[in-house]
């Protein structure tokens, strides 16, 4: 299977495909992090935020792995404030700016969209980003992109990173 998706149905095809399937890992990378509300955007406040449905997915038994590069938006933090749910932890990499959402080592998006209500459409037509990615179970794509997200998450370039000075704590959690 190879899908191309757009725009909207980042939210629609990918997110929620994920969420609903994932029973062992899910590892997103993403350059910016934000706890948007789905599926009805930041103005429909009885949908559930990015950071509830990975906590519940943590709270299902499923680990949960966000890697980001930038510091997680405030309402994110804020919900961070209570501690990182139990199987869901979080790294941060000044040089990440892959956007991947892997579940389960079988389902793979992969493309420009990152986890904010713009990246994955969840906004109006008229605010949300121009996105485009795949969405496949191909392993010879997965794999390659699953080994080189496992070697960031677990250090493997940081003794040699070209910017350390903005990571003074490498991979680290947010700084609460």
């Amino acid at each position: 299977m190879l899908h191309t998706i757009l725009n909207e149905q980042h939210l629609a095809n990918v997110l929620a495909q994920a969420l609903e399937t994932c029973r062992h890992r899910l590892f997103i990378a993403t350059a910016n992090v934000k706890d948007t509300r789905l599926p009805g955007g930041s103005a429909d406040r009885s949908a559930t935020g990015v950071f509830d449905l990975l906590a519940g997915l943590a709270e299902r038994g499923v680990e949960v792995r966000l890697l980001h590069s930038a510091v997680p938006s405030g309402p994110f933090l804020r919900r961070l404030s209570g501690g990182t749910p139990a199987g869901m932890t979080m790294r941060r990499c000044p040089r990440m700016h892959a956007k991947a959402v892997i579940a389960d080592a079988r389902l793979m998006y992969l493309g420009s969209a990152n986890l904010t209500g713009a990246g994955l459409g969840a906004k109006s037509p008229t605010r949300r980003n121009f996105e485009v990615g795949i969405w496949t179970d191909d392993t010879s794509l997965i794999d390659p992109v699953a080994d080189m997200l496992e070697a960031v998450w677990s250090g493997q370039y940081c003794k040699e990173c070209g910017r350390r000075e903005y990571c003074p704590v490498p991979l680290e959690e947010p700084d609460l």
